[in-house]
């Protein structure tokens, strides 16, 4: 350990008060959620609820698409769970746009509340594993590679 590593420490030591326990800064984070607001006194509610969390920078409400953007050093379940101490239905902002999907127009994608140009986000449930093939049995009564497997002749 060389000069610039031993002061180093000794800072760090000094500057912590003695504890080596290190709290971990939380990173400026988008959360987008989906409410349910009917009126402007439901968007104002929601706005100075979530405005009153410490670490939130800017709230963006978006009421045509039921839509509540914060930007901030914040947690997106303590923002969750702010949102819906108003009494509103909150939840994680469930959609991405149509071409981000790859059956977008699938059962589970397709939802008819979703703003235009958005489909919920779901997992490629569809596996090629359920495709049942069918294989026919005469193909493999007379195979080249097992002389035993033809029983008619």
């Amino acid at each position: 350990m060389g000069v610039s590593g031993t002061l180093e420490y000794l800072s760090d030591l000094v500057g912590s008060g003695g504890h080596k326990h290190k709290k971990k800064k939380k990173q400026l984070q988008t959360v987008e959620l989906k409410v349910r607001m009917d009126c402007d006194g439901c968007e104002l509610k929601v706005k100075n609820a979530i405005s009153s969390m410490s670490g939130v920078k800017k709230v963006e409400i978006n009421r045509k698409q039921q839509r509540v953007t914060v930007t901030g050093y914040v947690d997106s379940n303590k923002v969750l769970k702010k949102a819906k101490s108003t009494g509103k239905k909150a939840e994680i902002w469930p959609y991405v746009p149509y071409n981000l999907v790859a059956q977008p127009y699938a059962a589970q994608a397709y939802d008819k509340k979703a703003p235009p140009g958005y489909v919920r986000n779901v997992e490629n449930t569809v596996t090629t594993g359920t495709v049942t093939r069918y294989e026919d049995p005469y193909t493999s009564m007379f195979s080249d590679d097992n002389p035993n497997a033809c029983s008619i002749m």
